[in-house]
């Protein structure tokens, strides 16, 4: 006679667990970011704590840009995960494209890039946390600069923050294969080694383990490269210690414009991006850094995108934009296929050349 009442037991215990949303909030945790997005179809506890595991994701951030007409925006919006909604944010003080952008405890920062009239330019702006505007910080010391990369600089001793600025192209030397350490309290850059390859419009990305690898983008003789590149510090910080490099596999394509994120497994995965011919692409691949290094297909994206943003969240990859584009969608690396988002950009026609950051 014990069995029913064990058994009656257990399906109580059941039904009580998942009737708390923090119960489910656990679940759509191990189950990532798409998955999650399903089991809100599930039933009203499933989804209350599906969204309570969405509201703890940083959003995409994408800033600036250029639209279908040639025009620059000052526009930023960033992409709440939990509702699928892009939400409005201050405006950049200076309407921008191709310039580099990236998150600084928890502030969003974006440095140089291309002006309204054509020119390059030095300046700095950050968006600290809670505020409800843009601040202008110095500018950099290193001149005007466009299509270059930024990467923040794990540190806690400077007053404002370091990022890393890498590659680009200015207006009197061209493509560069520079390296500077940006103290955002000054503006004041410190040069580092350079890359072993000039580039811009590139994908430069940390990895967890903390070395830094850029792939592809255009050379200082405008020519559109497949190789790859690892930078190492052979300490801790970069301001105390030269970086190791050496060159990695090269990708099975020439690409610029492209993007990259590291996957949750820790691969460099590079995206998109247009070929030599002029063609954008929606080729995808990824490299894992260690023995046996070698580049490996990904699903390809279900639109050809170059000059577009891309951020890797609780095991996914959402890209959006991209030249003749404002279409987003999502990468899911367990089931290892692209899925479309039903949201958009809120624009027009097409926005590309933007800066994106988690937020």
């Amino acid at each position: 006679m014990a069995g029913p009442t064990t058994r009656a037991r257990a399906s109580w215990a059941v039904d009580r667990a998942t009737s708390l949303p923090e119960v489910w909030a656990i679940v759509a945790k191990h189950l990532g970011l798409v998955r999650a997005w399903r089991l809100m179809l599930v039933c009203r506890a499933a989804c209350a704590g599906a969204k309570e595991f969405l509201a703890t994701l940083p959003g995409l951030v994408v800033c600036g840009g250029e639209t279908e007409g040639g025009g620059l925006v000052s526009d930023v919006r960033r992409l709440n995960l939990a509702t699928l909604r892009w939400e409005t944010m201050p405006s950049l003080l200076l309407a921008r494209e191709d310039h580099a952008c990236c998150t600084v405890r928890g502030a969003l920062v974006v440095l140089g890039g291309e002006t309204l009239d054509g020119e390059f330019t030095s300046s700095v702006e950050m968006l600290s946390k809670g505020k409800g505007a843009f601040t202008a910080l110095p500018p950099l010391s290193c001149g005007e600069i466009t299509d270059a990369a930024a990467v923040t600089e794990e540190e806690s001793g400077s007053v404002a923050g370091q990022v890393l600025l890498l590659g680009g192209h200015t207006g009197d030397l061209g493509v560069m294969s520079t390296v500077h350490l940006v103290d955002l309290a000054t503006g004041v850059c410190t040069p580092q080694p350079n890359l072993l390859v000039a580039r811009g419009m590139f994908a430069a990305v940390r990895l967890p383990q903390g070395c830094l690898v850029c792939a592809a983008g255009m050379d200082d003789n405008y020519e559109t490269l497949s190789s790859a590149e690892i930078l190492e510090p052979l300490a801790q910080g970069v301001t105390d210690a030269a970086w190791t490099q050496r060159e990695l596999p090269a990708l099975s394509v020439e690409r610029y414009g492209c993007s990259g994120c590291a996957l949750s497994d820790g691969r460099f995965a590079v995206l998109g991006g247009r070929d030599k011919y002029g063609q954008d692409l929606s080729s995808c691949e990824a490299l894992a850094v260690g023995g046996g290094e070698h580049w490996e297909h990904l699903p390809p994206m279900h639109d050809a995108r170059s000059l577009f943003v891309c951020a890797a969240v609780a095991g996914c990859v959402i890209v959006a934009g991209g030249h003749g584009l404002k279409s987003a969608e999502v990468f899911d690396e367990v089931l290892d296929r692209w899925l479309r988002l039903l949201c958009d950009l809120p624009v027009d026609y097409e926005l590309h050349a933007m800066g994106s950051a988690l937020l």
